[in-house]
């Protein structure tokens, strides 16, 4: 049952109004995607078009494109006729994206660290700072949007398509892992100074610090990853 929200006011774009098509999409797809990595969808609820329509306030349209994006990421499940599943948690599934995710997230640090423009390069120490602070405050939900806003801008100053089309199916999943079981045995405030490490690299242009930085992130994440297993 979807009762977690008040409605807003039903945004809908115009006919052939593409761009306000294009950034509803984009809204629905950042309230949904945050709304299961933090569980406020659980794994295996079943939801719809018209609930998830009425429960955003947005046109059923953008919910449909964004929830087939959430499927490109194995997010939810899209059954015709039945509606849309939340898709459960494995490990296994987890720690066998993490193997590849390593080697791309790595490669992705290194060349921003080599490509970032000046606004970007400040965009990142900016992030830097806000993990900083994230990690001193303990503060979980500012340290997931700095995560995605980071998972962005890396993407974006990498300047590699094949890479961040890679790297974008994965990254919400980990996220989402992270959610579920970093209160039992994750150290929030290391992980939040770990991806700030990483971040401040890039901010400074250095591609060998960035690539070491993101195999020290990775290598707490599957640490992470592993404990869960002993935790559960």
């Amino acid at each position: 049952m979807l009762t977690m929200r008040k409605a807003p006011v039903r945004d809908e774009a115009k006919p052939g109004d593409d761009d306000a098509q294009s950034s509803l999409t984009e809204k629905a797809y950042r309230t949904l995607e945050e709304m299961i990595v933090t569980l406020e969808l659980a794994p295996g609820s079943v939801v719809s078009e018209a609930a998830l329509s009425q429960l955003l306030g947005i046109g059923r349209t953008p919910i449909r494109e964004a929830l087939h994006r959430l499927a490109r990421e194995h997010l939810v499940t899209i059954l015709p006729r039945r509606g849309i599943i939340v898709s459960e948690v494995n490990i296994m599934t987890q720690l066998r994206l993490l193997e590849v995710r390593r080697e791309i997230e790595r490669l992705m640090a290194r060349a921003a660290a080599k490509r970032a423009s000046a606004s970007e390069r400040e965009a990142f120490r900016r992030i830097a700072e806000g993990m900083q602070t994230a990690s001193s405050g303990n503060d979980d939900i500012a340290f997931m949007r700095l995560d995605l806003a980071f998972n962005q801008l890396l993407a974006q100053a990498a300047r590699n398509d094949f890479a961040t089309g890679a790297i974008s199916l994965m990254q919400s999943l980990s996220r989402r892992f992270w959610y579920i079981h970093y209160r039992q045995v994750a150290d929030m405030p290391l992980a939040a100074r770990l991806h700030g490490a990483v971040a401040l690299a890039i901010a400074e242009g250095d591609a060998e610090r960035a690539g070491a930085a993101s195999d020290a992130l990775m290598d707490y994440i599957e640490d992470f990853t592993r404990a869960t297993v002993a935790a559960d």
